[in-house]
């Protein structure tokens, strides 16, 4: 599996953290998709930190309460997924009424990932979603008798702020976030917050 990374060089005057996420491609999926701080990690003035990863997909849930931005989705609950694989489970409720993933299998669109949320999910209580390389990227609010489908289409933005891995973003209102591609050979890239406080990508 081919392993890219970011390095982020903070060359501000200003402390934070860098955060990197993914805007959610168009999709099937009913309500609203919110896309979640994927990594995040502070960086001190004058000082770099790397972010690395590989394309292996999760499912994930969390007990979020109604799903909006600024709270923190941290996963309750997280499954190995693939789109050309292991590529739906349901979300339940187990018989001492625990939620969990039940059911995984291998029925879901072919390249996509699918939840199925049971009659007996508790509507605004559990959010659900998608991760990649450990770290949930986008959520929707679980609610009774729906069901999710997630098309993955990776793609990478970096912003400075105040961010914590799980933070869910609010990206309509996010204007200094900046582009990170990668292809072919090129796997690695650097993006340096500067004085002007602007990131730039090399």
């Amino acid at each position: 599996m081919t392993s890219y990374s970011l390095t982020c060089v903070n060359n501000s005057q200003m402390s934070g953290s860098f955060a990197i996420f993914q805007k959610p491609p168009p999709m099937t999926v009913p309500g609203n998709v919110f896309s979640l701080a994927w990594f995040a990690r502070p960086t001190a003035i004058s000082s770099t930190v790397t972010f690395t990863w590989g394309l292996d997909y999760s499912f994930v849930w969390s007990e979020t309460g109604v799903l909006q931005a600024g709270i923190n989705f941290a996963a309750n609950q997280s499954r190995p997924a693939d789109p050309n694989g292991q590529n739906i489970v349901q979300l339940t409720k187990d018989s001492f009424g625990a939620t969990t993933f039940a059911n995984p299998g291998s029925t879901g669109a072919l390249g996509s990932l699918t939840i199925q949320q049971l009659p007996n999910v508790a509507p605004g209580r559990t959010s659900v979603g998608v991760g990649m390389a450990g770290s949930g990227t986008f959520a929707v609010q679980a609610a009774p008798n729906m069901t999710a489908v997630f098309t993955p289409h990776p793609n990478y933005w970096v912003i400075f702020g105040n961010y914590r891995t799980g933070d869910v973003m609010d990206i309509e209102d996010i204007t200094s976030a900046v582009e990170v591609t990668y292809g072919g050979a090129l796997t690695s890239r650097t993006a340096t917050l500067g004085l002007n406080n602007v990131i730039v990508v090399d």
